[in-house]
């Protein structure tokens, strides 16, 4: 299930270049930042942001920047590292098809904006761009958006393949609003407008070079990392996902189907139909998230069973010693990793 609009599963790092490149031109955060979110939320690596708050933050940008070139400057700015393990996992591939294969695959992990897509043709190979099918996206946020995939596609490849890299050439399906010449001098290549696609087309030599930090046992390590990370986003997507979030904000007390239907605004009956809709039931979202938090804890932390216990709102530990057979058809004790005072050394 793909995030909604107003699913918060994206780090907050993705707006960060567009922090940086507004506060060089005087822009103050809270500017930048309105009907997003706050400025001390946007320094904190635990925020998570929608596709509604980036989309206003582009909005901002594109209201409030004098550089008509904004969008690409900015895209320049991202780097593997803005992107996690996406990017330490390209870093690590074994050559660059390999890393073209691999972020086209796990792109929801890095790309909220756009939906991308990679193949060789005879003597190049192209990216095409879609910007996200939505209403809010209009004619110049689509520019937008295009324009700033194309300097982060410009800067990965420099970060991967070499310094000195540059695409063959751009394709954009709109007008152009400056002089061919002045496109062409700021991307770095010809730009052809009134395209059918927006296109990142590259000469296939750049492929071909050897990864100098590619390492297939990282790679696959870093892959499973990545399959993990799916999994946690999908945990906050659709209406599951906002019963979770409202579940942790108060994790140790009771919380019934009534009281998150009114924090949702739904009524019980709807939110159970949508529950149903997607599968799943408040019962089953809520044991599965004291089964993932009760296991972590276990195996991250010395707390007592019995803290744990008190954590996720059960009244004892046997209460929570059968809900969690029941849950994992496993004890406690199981998944407890062994304490420091137990673990002992062969010399």
């Amino acid at each position: 299930m793909k995030p909604s609009p107003t699913d918060k599963v994206y780090p907050v790092a993705r707006i960060a270049p567009i922090l940086r490149s507004l506060e060089d031109e005087g822009v103050a955060a809270s500017d930048a930042l309105r009907r997003s979110i706050s400025p001390s939320q946007s320094r904190s690596p635990a925020t998570r942001v929608s596709l509604n708050q980036i989309i206003e933050c582009y909005r901002n940008a594109i209201r409030l920047s004098l550089d008509p070139f904004f969008a690409y400057h900015t895209g320049l700015r991202f780097h593997v590292s803005s992107f996690g393990m996406y990017g330490f996992a390209i870093l690590s591939s074994t050559d660059f098809r390999q890393a073209s294969r691999f972020a086209e695959q796990y792109q929801q992990l890095a790309f909220s904006t756009v939906d991308i897509r990679f193949k060789e043709e005879t003597d190049y190979a192209v990216w095409t761009i879609e910007p996200a099918p939505l209403p809010s996206v209009d004619a110049t946020l689509y520019k937008f958006i295009v324009e700033m995939q194309f300097g982060i596609a410009t800067s990965l490849h420099r970060d991967v393949i070499a310094p000195s890299f540059a695409p063959r050439e751009l394709h954009v399906t709109y007008e152009s609003v400056a002089e061919t010449k002045s496109y062409a001098a700021v991307f770095g290549c010809p730009v052809r407008f009134r395209q059918k696609k927006n296109a990142f087309v590259l000469d296939k030599h750049w492929l071909d070079g050897p990864a100098k930090l590619g390492n297939e046992l990282t790679y696959l390590e870093l892959i499973k990392i990545c399959d993990w990370l799916l999994d946690q986003m999908q945990l906050r997507v659709g209406i599951a996902g906002s019963i979770r979030e409202a579940f942790l904000i108060n994790l140790a007390q009771p919380t019934t189907l009534d009281a998150i239907a009114r924090r949702l605004k739904l009524s019980k009956g709807t939110l159970k139909r949508r529950l149903r809709e997607d599968g799943t039931s408040y019962r089953k979202v809520v044991d599965e998230l004291k089964t993932q938090l009760a296991i972590k804890y276990l195996r991250d932390t010395d707390l007592t069973v019995e803290d744990i216990a008190s954590s996720l709102g059960f009244s004892d530990a046997t209460n929570f010693r059968h809900a969690f057979r029941r849950w994992t058809k496993k004890t406690p004790g199981e998944f407890r990793r062994p304490s420091k005072s137990s673990q002992r050394f062969v010399a």
